[in-house]
């Protein structure tokens, strides 16, 4: 990142957001009115992102699903192959040639005979379990083979729908800013103002955000070590155990981890959690909250319901991004083996975490 033009964009951005919201008083756009303006267009950025990242995902999966029809048709071709054999060899049991075949070997009249008639028949024995055993990893295949298809399909459909409401959104959006920004007073201006904006946020916004999350995302990591440490983090009552981890040894804990979080600070309320700090000019703001899920392991998830930089609100398609490219989640196992977390909650100043043996 070029910090000269980090901080020359920031300036030029100041500088006109100062001088549109000065002017409110002859007339022109609010503050507010501004804010939403950039908030919005912000969104459309942002969005346009997403609906890049769903045709990249498309683009994917057709070609996976084109691979896995070329799999499915050599699957079915070798099927044919082994149900022909498979079938031979189930017919001979069934009109006892087998059964003809182990007489033969009974009625050796030799020690010698007897093991070298026994040998061949374990022999055909064997390769008769090899076929069938063949003909079932095929016929596995192919059912393994039609259900990747299956769901490739619906998450295809699944996209082609997001992908179309996402547009759907952006056009709106965009229908919505032209009006307001003609109606401003100051068109000129307020586009300048978002075209900083957006170059500003795509050159150095993002990569803010990103790097928040990203150290929360490393920190988060070692959370199981640091509770294992703290003297009444974890209690038990019988079969039941309760973590307890307070705001302020979480703060504390993180700017251990990472001198970023020296202006950036987690706070707890009622079902409800805030991150919040400030840095050379740069504002963030998340809220969220924890659910427990099992899938793919037990863990504890941390949902972003709320995005603000430099107090303008992110839209979900970003939140949801980034959910997804950074895990601020901790995995209770990995303090106590033996447990899974069943419940969590947030009240004032505290995490709990009710967890449970796992059998």
């Amino acid at each position: 990142m070029n910090r000269r033009y980090s901080i020359s964009a920031l300036f030029i951005f100041t500088l006109l957001f100062v001088q549109l919201t000065s002017t409110y008083a002859f007339g022109e756009a609010s503050p507010e009115e501004t804010r939403e303006i950039l908030q919005k267009s912000l969104s459309i950025v942002e969005i346009d992102h997403e609906i890049e990242r769903i045709a990249v995902r498309q683009k994917e999966l057709d070609l996976q699903q084109q691979e896995l029809q070329i799999q499915l048709k050599e699957q079915e071709e070798q099927i044919h192959i082994q149900q022909d054999r498979a079938g031979a060899v189930v017919r001979s049991y069934y009109t006892g040639e087998r059964d003809n075949l182990l007489m033969t070997v009974l009625g050796a009249r030799s020690l010698k005979d007897l093991f070298i008639l026994y040998d061949y028949y374990q022999i055909i024995i064997g390769r008769d379990q090899a076929v069938l055993n063949k003909y079932q990893d095929r016929y596995q295949s192919i059912q393994e083979t039609s259900a990747k298809i299956s769901q490739t399909t619906a998450e295809l459909d699944e996209l082609k729908s997001n992908l179309e409401s996402q547009r759907e959104r952006v056009v709106a959006l965009q229908k919505e800013v032209d009006g307001q920004v003609s109606a401003s007073g100051n068109p000129a201006a307020i586009q300048k103002l978002m075209d900083e904006l957006t170059i500003y946020w795509e050159n150095v916004g993002i990569h803010e955000v990103k790097r928040y999350f990203r150290a929360l995302a490393t920190a988060m990591q070692n959370l199981p070590e640091f509770i294992q440490e703290q003297n009444g983090g974890i209690s038990t009552t019988g079969t039941a155990y309760t973590i307890q981890i307070g705001q302020d040894d979480l703060n504390q804990f993180l700017r251990e981890q990472n001198p970023i979080f020296e202006d950036f600070a987690f706070q707890f309320d009622e079902d409800r959690i805030t991150a919040s700090g400030q840095r050379d000019q740069l504002q963030l703001s998340i809220e969220g909250h924890y659910t427990v899920e099992n899938e793919p392991q037990n863990s504890i998830r941390f949902h972003v319901d709320k995005l603000v930089f430099n107090q303008l609100e992110l839209p979900d398609t970003t939140r949801r991004m980034l959910e997804k490219e950074f895990d601020l989640g901790f995995y209770p196992q990995k303090i106590l083996s033996f447990v899974k977390a069943t419940d969590v909650s947030t009240s004032k100043g505290v995490l709990e975490v009710k967890l449970a043996i796992s059998f």
